[in-house]
């Protein structure tokens, strides 16, 4: 992802079909998501990505190496216009770059228990679930349980 992205992965990220999935639900305003893109780009723990077809840009993408020895948590999402299969595809991508160009030994990600398509999609690509943390995230007016998942690079790649 280049600064040039910044605007287009914003309205992905500000339209309502990806916003009420996250833990932040504001819509982020270009300032404060300039300011993230300056810190995150020059974090050398964080890998932020475009998944395109083609010339066409699809979906973001941000690994953080959280911990020692290759281990790391991810978040994603698709352009809300993405044409249907875009997740798995752009899922794929991920990971084969996350276990073998960054050689991690863990991908870990987080799902709200209310995003089942989010929760079938890592379970479909092989994730294990971890861990419930209950009530966990709070809306505004509701607590929804965060399941936590986990991926080893030997799991992904047995099953690629």
């Amino acid at each position: 992802m280049a600064a040039a992205d910044l605007e287009m992965v914003l309205a992905w990220r500000n339209h309502p079909k990806v916003r009420r999935y996250m833990y932040t639900q504001h819509e982020i305003s270009l300032d404060e998501h300039c300011r993230w893109f300056e810190q995150a780009s020059l974090d050398p723990h964080r890998h932020l990505l475009l998944y395109e077809d083609g010339p066409t840009p699809l979906g973001f993408v941000n690994i953080y190496q959280s911990a020692p020895g290759g281990i790391a948590d991810w978040g994603f999402y698709t352009a809300p216009d993405a044409p249907d299969g875009t997740g798995r595809m752009l899922g794929n991508v991920t990971l084969r770059y996350a276990f073998s160009h960054v050689s991690l030994h863990k991908l870990c990600g987080q799902a709200l228990a209310l995003n089942e398509r989010s929760v079938q999609f890592h379970r479909s690509l092989g994730f294990t679930q971890e861990g419930t943390l209950r009530q966990q995230h709070f809306d505004g007016q509701h607590y929804h349980d965060v399941l936590c998942f986990g991926l080893l690079a030997q799991e992904w790649l047995a099953k690629d």
